[in-house]
């Protein structure tokens, strides 16, 4: 049984995006492949898009029971979109499941015009990472959009510098999270750390110590830090700590 939506803005796109079959008949430019997925860039009227496809579940249980992988990244950029964070616009999704199992599912977003992922900037020394407004517009962005989701009770999982974009406009958006779900107690409190030293793990080598304790007091929307902060960034510097 296949269940597939195409956004009613793109119904032009239909002989391509139309159904899982024509998807997974799509050739293109292949961008990445694992064991579980691929990702290819194709180009229609001058607009390309990412079409991801999915052929298994996921890792461990996942391959079997809970949401697949797929189902879980588009859901989680449609909290994102909805909760007002910038993403990747969703053009189609959907997955096929056999006998009640999982079979193979699909995710099609629209390029966002003139970004770079943070992490190529990183890799490239950009020039751009010198300047001081460049940095705290982008700073302030990424702060309010991390705050939004831990306040929901959402962490990302995989907040890497490589899944942040950045337009000529300086506008931030979040991409790529098929592994960031909702948390609760203790394992929220740890996820929300898994986040913040995900995203310093490059920014200690990149930014400076001001900038870096900056981005956290706009996170937390303050002016200063209190005992817990202090407890918090400690343990946000050392979360890697023995394995890098």
């Amino acid at each position: 049984m296949a269940g597939w939506t195409l956004d009613t803005q793109y119904q032009a796109l239909a002989e391509d995006f139309g159904s899982l079959e024509s998807v997974f008949a799509l050739q293109g430019e292949r961008l990445t492949k694992d064991p579980l997925s691929e990702v290819i860039r194709i180009e229609r009227a001058g607009v390309r898009y990412y079409v991801k496809r999915y052929w298994g579940g996921g890792k461990g249980l996942r391959r079997y029971i809970g949401r697949p992988r797929v189902k879980a990244e588009w859901q989680n950029l449609k909290y994102f979109a909805k909760w007002g964070v910038a993403t990747a616009p969703i053009v189609a999704f959907g997955l096929e499941r056999q006998f009640g199992r999982f079979a193979r599912g699909a995710l099609i977003t629209r390029e966002i015009s003139n970004t770079e992922d943070l992490g190529l900037l990183a890799n490239n020394d950009d020039p751009r990472l010198q300047e001081p407004g460049w940095v705290d517009t982008v700073s302030r962005q990424l702060a309010r959009a991390t705050r939004i989701l831990h306040e929901h009770r959402f962490t990302h999982n995989d907040l890497k510098w490589r899944n942040l974009l950045v337009n000529d406009r300086v506008e931030l958006f979040l991409i790529d999270c098929p592994t960031g779900t909702f948390w609760w107690g203790p394992l929220l409190r740890y996820r929300i750390i898994k986040d913040l030293a995900c995203l310093d793990k490059v920014a200690k080598y990149k930014l400076s110590r001001t900038q870096r304790l900056r981005f956290y007091l706009q996170y937390r929307g303050r002016s200063r830090l209190s005992a817990a902060d202090k407890h918090r960034v400690r343990r946000v510097v050392g979360f890697f700590e023995g394995r890098e």
